[in-house]
């Protein structure tokens, strides 16, 4: 299977609109592992090959998306969301269900997004990369949504292979959290990501 979409790998319009209800229900299954939570607050969904052609299949179906051309550029927004083999690939949501109470806390957490990190036990720490080519923060607030990257060395891949354990966390002192270790299902759904290599 291509590490990438493209034209030849997404489903027309009229085909999507037969297979959504079954697709979508294979998406609620795959993300249920690929979500992980790291507080009451933050929370990473793993994006991957598969996450991505329902994001780009969505697309295409909303803004009734038919030609090549509009067709390339929604494959170009969402490919690099796709994990390389040596990194994961994340969307991290700021929640909070009060509309008030999340206004007030994004103005607490400018810069949030640079301290989100994941560790392979015994390995050094990997932080994330926020937001590539975009700023989403400004120095008075944090965006409630930020897209991040944690690039793995073959000492962290090779550890994770062999069965150590996994830990996430935020470093932000207002929302400082550990996940320690990551549930055994996440973890499993995310070695797919590393199996390129």
């Amino acid at each position: 299977m291509s590490t990438k979409l493209d034209r030849s790998t997404l489903w027309s319009l009229e085909e999507y609109a037969d297979r959504r209800d079954d697709f979508r229900r294979e998406m609620i299954a795959h993300k249920k592992t690929r979500r992980i939570a790291l507080g009451p607050h933050i929370t990473l969904l793993f994006e991957d090959f598969q996450t991505m052609k329902y994001q780009v299949q969505e697309m295409l179906r909303t803004e009734k998306i038919f030609e090549a051309a509009g067709i390339a550029e929604e494959l170009e927004s969402y490919n690099p969301l796709i994990p390389d083999g040596t990194n994961w690939k994340a969307t991290m949501l700021i929640e909070y269900s009060d509309v008030e109470e999340r206004r007030v806390a994004l103005g607490k957490l400018a810069g949030v997004e640079n301290t989100v990190w994941v560790q392979v036990d015994g390995e050094a720490r990997s932080t994330a990369i926020a937001n590539e080519d975009m700023e989403r923060s400004t120095d008075e607030k944090a965006a409630a949504v930020h897209f991040l990257r944690f690039e793995l060395d073959a000492t962290s891949i090779a550890a994770l292979r062999s069965g150590k354990t996994l830990r996430m966390g935020v470093d932000h002192p207002e929302v400082a959290c550990e996940l320690n270790p990551v549930p055994t299902a996440g973890v499993e759904s995310l070695m797919k990501d590393l199996a390129l290599h």
